[in-house]
């Protein structure tokens, strides 16, 4: 297998057409995989979880990908393709740091799904022990505007169901920029547990607005997630009768 990713002090990237035939090939088809078998032994669980499920597609979504990979706290490097190249972007969820090769706004200016990633392995770089390198950001900023302003729509599949939502009070939001209306949702949600639909009625918000709040929160470690709420329960019990 050849170096996956050229030299970080190199101004040009590898074009994604390229990066993708030096990619194996799946075992039962012509279609590159999409995660490294190496990623098997370092977490077998994030290896399952970003695996193909019912549907038998593997969850390729970048928000999805970010998600498992923060919530099993492995540190993993994502070839993005952003316009024609591909981007290796590397992971720290513990140190909530991530390194991309180029300025982070251009990154994410490629919005989904125009930002995919095509390839996920275990993290090609060390363990950073200073932010001062200027490839070095803090993941907890991208993360929210991500959650914010990226392709998805619906809530994660990790807190998707019948449930009630609270902002834990430990909630660290040193790194996000919020105001007017999300702040005063923040604040509400820290003082009591509401449901999606409850959040998508309050000023400001739509069912969009308040699943993207949701998902923002949850990938800062901020949001608790009761299913054993009774409004929970309830709803639960609603749905399990179907369409009415």
């Amino acid at each position: 297998m050849f170096d996956s990713t050229i030299p970080f002090g190199e101004p040009d990237l590898m074009r994604a057409s390229r990066f993708k035939r030096y990619l194996p090939n799946a075992p039962y088809g012509s279609d590159a995989t999409f995660l490294s078998q190496q990623l098997a032994a370092l977490s077998p669980s994030l290896m399952a979880d970003l695996g193909p499920g019912a549907n038998h597609e593997p969850r390729t979504e970048l928000l999805d990908v970010l998600a498992a990979c923060v919530r099993h706290a492995q540190a993993v490097t994502l070839h993005l393709q952003s316009s024609e190249h591909a981007v290796p972007v590397t992971l720290f969820p513990r140190e909530r740091l991530l390194h991309c090769p180029i300025p982070i706004d251009v990154l994410t200016a490629q919005r989904e799904p125009a930002l995919q990633v095509i390839h996920i392995e275990p993290a090609l770089l060390a363990t950073p022990y200073s932010a001062a390198d200027l490839c070095i950001h803090p993941m907890g900023a991208i993360l929210w505007d991500l959650a914010l302003h990226g392709g998805r729509q619906e809530l994660l599949p990790e807190i998707n169901g019948p449930a009630v939502y609270r902002v834990s009070y430990g909630l660290d939001i040193g790194d996000v920029t919020m105001s007017g209306t999300l702040l005063s949702a923040v604040y509400r949600l820290r003082r009591e547990s509401c449901r999606l639909r409850d959040i998508a009625a309050w000023p400001g918000f739509d069912r969009e607005r308040a699943a993207r709040l949701l998902n923002g929160l949850y990938l800062q470690s901020g949001l608790i997630v009761s299913r054993s709420h009774p409004d929970a329960l309830r709803d639960s019990w609603f749905a399990a009768l179907g369409p009415r």
